[in-house]
């Protein structure tokens, strides 16, 4: 018995053997028709042979017959014992095998391992850089291929040799989509590169896609050659505020530019009394309607990918108010100012108003008392009083001519 068992394990090893020696890898195109012939099966029949397949479209193995069924328009089996696919698809892929029994009795078969492609179209290079800058990390572009199967590779090329990543001076993000309907890859792959300072001046890239299936010659895009600059040196920054002085009326606007020469521009960050203010990078800062709020010492971070950041002089950005509370009280707040001035300039207009409401007055008196007295003297006077009137005149006159004769 032990013989029996020891026999059966050798024919079937003897026949997964030959199944593998007769196996065939066969190669199809995505959409074309696929014939798979059943070696040793009678041209005509009667036949005895039978096709099992096990693919994307099966759970596990399934038997055809050549009496036809509800697969034969997948895959049908012809007269002469071959099995046709009309129509080749992604799902199709998988192991076919043929088993057929001669008229003399001698068994015979076929096995096939079958593989589909697709070829998508030329790849292509999008966004590609115009100019890159020498000692610092730059986007070159991304390389495009669309529409393979399957997925395939994509490579980059510098003046025509493989430009091999080594995540420090050349990064390369690659991403991978699939058609979730028919199936077919999309490929990215963006490249970075940190040209080396002094090194060419234009350098040639292209990129290249190599099909898993079949294998063929690779498929480039069109060469791109962007130019290189030196960067220039992140020098002082400088910050230029509007109106000059940052001294300006409530409810002005202040312009606040920074400024640098480094190439390539800087990032621009803004600070206020030591604090980063939550905007975007700018170089200009706009300050509309001031108010006490936007008081403070202002200043800006150029950051440069290759230089680090750099800090300009503050400068103080200040309200100023007619009538405002001199200096030597600075302890009050900033919005008093305005309020005391404004009842200061109050008081003094009522102030004047009054003096000259007064002066008008007491002018008015004097005129009056004067005019009387000039209407008195004009009058007729009594017999009496006019005697008594030529009696001191006369009396008048010696006294006169006596001071004039005392003199030296």
């Amino acid at each position: 018995m032990a013989a029996g068992t020891a026999a059966g394990a050798w024919v079937l090893v003897l026949s997964l053997w030959g199944a593998a020696v007769g196996g065939q890898n066969i190669t199809a195109r995505i959409g074309e028709p696929l014939v798979l012939n059943c070696k040793g099966a009678p041209k005509k029949p009667p036949q005895q042979l039978e096709w099992k397949v096990n693919t994307g479209r099966t759970e596990a193995w399934k038997v055809l017959s050549s009496q036809g069924g509800p697969w034969d328009s997948v895959a049908h089996v012809l007269p002469n014992g071959s099995l046709h696919l009309p129509t080749v698809g992604i799902q199709d892929e998988g192991t076919f095998r043929c088993r057929a029994v001669t008229r003399h009795g001698k068994e015979s078969k076929s096995n096939y391992r079958v593989r589909v492609y697709q070829t998508p179209g030329k790849p292509e290079i999008i966004n590609p850089a115009s100019e890159l800058t020498a000692g610092i990390p730059n986007k070159v572009g991304t390389c495009v291929s669309e529409g393979g199967y399957p997925a395939g590779t994509l490579n980059w090329h510098l003046d025509g040799k493989p430009l091999i990543p080594d995540g420090i001076g050349v990064s390369v993000h690659e991403e991978t989509r699939r058609h979730p309907e028919t199936g077919l890859f999309t490929l990215q792959s963006e490249l970075r590169v940190t040209p080396a300072q002094g090194g060419t001046s234009r350098p040639t890239f292209s990129c290249s896609f190599s099909p898993g299936l079949p294998r063929r010659r690779a498929m480039h895009t069109a060469p791109i050659q962007p130019s290189v600059r030196e960067p220039v040196p992140l020098e002082d920054v400088q910050l230029l505020v509007e109106p000059e002085g940052g001294t300006v009326t409530p409810g002005g606007t202040v312009t606040l530019t920074c400024q640098t020469p480094a190439q390539p521009p800087p990032e621009i960050h803004w600070i206020k009394d030591g604090m980063p203010l939550p905007l975007p990078s700018s170089p200009v800062l706009l300050l509309p309607e001031v108010g006490p709020q936007d008081q403070g010492i202002y200043s800006c971070v150029a950051t440069h990918p290759r230089y680090g950041p750099r800090e300009s002089a503050g400068v103080s950005i200040s309200i100023t108010v007619v009538g405002a509370v001199p200096s030597s009280f600075p302890h009050l707040p900033a919005g008093s100012v305005g309020e005391s001035g404004l009842g200061t300039l109050a008081l003094a207009l009522g102030i004047l108003g009054g003096l000259g409401v007064a002066a008008l007055l007491i002018g008015v008196v004097v005129w009056r008392r004067r005019h009387r007295q000039g209407e008195e003297r004009k009058a007729p006077d009594s017999p009496e009083e006019e005697e008594e009137r030529a009696e001191l005149h006369q009396s008048e006159e010696p006294e006169a001519a006596e001071g004039g004769t005392a003199g030296p």
